[in-house]
């Protein structure tokens, strides 16, 4: 009895294609593209998720082609397709540093910095990475990254393989997230914004009755410790709102319906 294997060839291409883009959504959305995950971590996760998803998405898949090139060609669409999206799924956390960034600077911490352990690990506002590590960790909390699994899955209905690379729609999706983020990151400052408008308005008048008294340097530690207390106050509700926009960017990703 011989036993044919010639099936080998094209599961290997149908697993390798859907590798292509999932690996590299896994490398950029959140909670599962932070920075302090180690590579292996994140390829482990890339291939389970793919034989997961290879049964719910190989039918669809194009057949595999003759010619080695046009293998590559699909390959390389589904590696773009995954940039793209990834890279807009990461822009939806932006607002958190955005917020904080305005937070640290009305707070008179400003010049707290430090390295980003879960994004980019570049230098940071320490309110900010303090409030980007909180929103991760709500993500996984609340369920929210079945959501973004969701998306992963749901790309194969809204970017099909055999469809071209709509690139201006991404351009479009892209500002319409950034914008959107940015307008998220005021609003969850937008209370230490008044409060700091109020402070420094009191501390000018202050320092103009009494010109002989240093009033901003006495006034530093009230400004931080009232900014802390305000921060302290307001994390619940700026945590809700997060969740919202984080859950409303992941469903537009994954496009009407």
């Amino acid at each position: 009895m011989t036993v044919s294997i010639t099936w080998l060839p094209e599961l290997a291409y149908l697993y390798l294609m859907i590798f292509a883009r999932v690996g590299t959504m896994i490398m950029l959305v959140p909670g599962f593209g932070e920075a302090f995950l180690s590579m292996r971590v994140r390829l482990g996760l890339a291939l389970m998720l793919t034989l997961v998803l290879y049964p719910l998405v190989s039918p669809d898949l194009p057949a595999q082609p003759v010619d080695m090139m046009a293998a590559f060609a699909l390959m390389i669409h589904e590696i773009v397709v995954g940039l793209i999206l990834g890279g807009i799924a990461r822009l939806i956390i932006s607002s958190l540093q955005t917020a904080g960034s305005v937070i640290a600077f009305q707070s008179g911490l400003g010049f707290a910095q430090m390295a980003d352990p879960s994004q980019t690990g570049v230098q940071g506002a320490i309110i900010g990475n303090f409030l980007g590590l909180l929103g991760m960790v709500l993500v996984f909390a609340t369920d929210l990254h079945h959501l973004v699994l969701a998306a992963i899955y749901q790309s194969y209905a809204v970017y099909p393989p055999q469809a071209p690379i709509m690139f201006a729609d991404a351009y479009q999706l892209a500002w319409q997230v950034a914008a959107k983020s940015f307008m998220v990151g005021v609003q969850l400052a937008a209370p230490f914004i008044v409060f700091g408008l109020v402070f420094y308005l009191g501390l000018g008048i202050l320092s103009r009755l009494m010109p002989q008294l240093q009033i901003f340097f006495i006034a530093m530690p009230a400004n931080i410790s009232l900014g802390l207390a305000l921060l302290a106050l307001l994390i619940m509700a700026m945590s809700a709102w997060y969740l919202n926009h984080f859950a409303a960017g992941i469903r537009l990703l994954m496009g009407p319906g």
